[in-house]
């Protein structure tokens, strides 16, 4: 979870991954948390904005190598409970 100024923190909703959404769109559901209250959001993207972000994460971890237990690049993610999501 990423910290703002004044006390918000954004970051994924727990259990909760990248979904497919309405007319090919993307969906990221958020946790945002400021004093006193907890939300949920969703970040919705194209699939080029889904694209240009992964560019954009890609290019910003640079050389840095992946963790050994790293999803491979465009295969499912299993989570532990056995769900699959992406």
């Amino acid at each position: 979870m990423s910290r703002a100024s004044e006390g918000w923190q954004v970051g994924p909703a727990p259990g909760r991954g990248l979904r497919p959404g309405r007319d090919g769109l993307l969906e990221l559901p958020l946790r945002v948390l400021r004093p006193g209250r907890a939300s949920l959001a969703s970040l919705v993207l194209t699939v080029v904005e889904a694209e240009q972000l992964h560019a954009a994460l890609c290019y910003a971890l640079g050389d840095k190598p992946a963790p050994e237990d790293a999803p491979e690049c465009r295969k499912p993610v299993r989570y532990p409970g056995g769900r699959q999501k992406y």
